[in-house]
């Protein structure tokens, strides 16, 4: 691996960024420490994550699922932790095989830590996911900034995250570092964090602190457990209406627009853009990343 160059691609969906590393036969190990170097923004190309781009059938965490879907997105966080789910990672990872002509425009499925998401390509360039349904677990939970609490929705999209509405985006803080919640209990790996406010009818706006990656221009998952929240909170659950509800979903790095079906499904669209590709110099590569 250190004695040649490592091909790269880098894309963003609603500004949450990517460094891509293709790879079908999952020949590159990616130790943590390769990871970070990677995702560092001043010593390395700087990202929110990696995906590792692999076919199901050579790995071993999905070889089972190869027969449902090609492509695993095998994604590990800034600091080099692995993560089940990445909402604008699945769009972004989902244009690259695109891009790369792996696939073509329409639907395909894509398999990851949290099971197999189907997704929608646009020629227009907005990836539709399906994202499963939302996991609501019991229990009270509060997460707090400084001196000041708020109660929070658990929610769960094949990651875990606390949901707290707020009078102001800029009760959160500086997102520097994971925000305390409680009981400790409710999430034993750590959780991603979002904090909302409204923004009209159906329509708000949130940040949110990412485990393992601090806070994120935008979160795809995150904004699907903010939606429902919100729908939850606002009396609209569509298992009980009968009818779809969609809600707008604004993040610093963009617009996602959330789907939640009568069925418990949930639909994500949002933009996915491949930015730059390249190589990785080789002496970065050992003396760096793979040291």
């Amino acid at each position: 691996m250190t004695h040649r160059t490592l091909s790269f691609l880098k894309g963003h969906g609603t500004e949450n960024d990517f460094v891509i590393v293709p790879d079908p036969d999952n020949a590159i190990h990616l130790p943590v420490t390769a990871v970070a170097a990677l995702c560092d923004r001043r010593a390395g190309i700087g990202a929110d994550g990696v995906l590792h781009v692999v076919r199901s059938a050579a790995h071993p965490d999905t070889a089972h699922l190869a027969d449902e879907a090609e492509w695993f997105m095998d994604y590990r966080n800034s600091d080099g932790s692995i993560a089940e789910m990445c909402g604008n990672g699945v769009r972004v990872f989902a244009r690259y095989l695109l891009h790369a002509g792996h696939v073509e425009p329409g639907d395909l499925a894509v398999a990851t830590r949290g099971g197999v998401k189907r997704v929608h390509l646009d020629k227009s360039g907005d990836v539709t996911v399906s994202m499963g349904r939302a996991e609501l677990p019991v229990g009270d939970v509060t997460v707090s900034v400084g001196e000041r609490s708020w109660p929070a929705r658990n929610v769960n999209m094949g990651n875990p995250h606390a949901v707290a509405f707020v009078d102001s985006l800029d009760d959160a803080g500086t997102l520097y570092t994971a925000p305390p919640f409680s009981p400790a209990s409710a999430y034993p790996t750590g959780v991603n964090v979002e904090f909302v406010v409204d923004r009209g009818p159906r329509h708000v706006a949130m940040r949110v602190h990412e485990r393992g990656s601090g806070e994120t221009r935008s979160c795809g998952t995150g904004a699907c457990a903010v939606a429902v929240a919100a729908i939850r909170r606002d009396g609209v659950d569509p298992a009980v209406t009968g009818e779809p509800v969609t809600y707008t979903v604004d993040l610093p790095g963009g617009r996602l627009v959330i789907t939640e079906h009568p069925d418990g499904q949930i639909d994500m669209t949002g933009p996915a853009v491949i930015v730059a590709e390249g190589e990785l110099d080789p002496t970065w590569l050992t003396e760096t990343a793979f040291a």
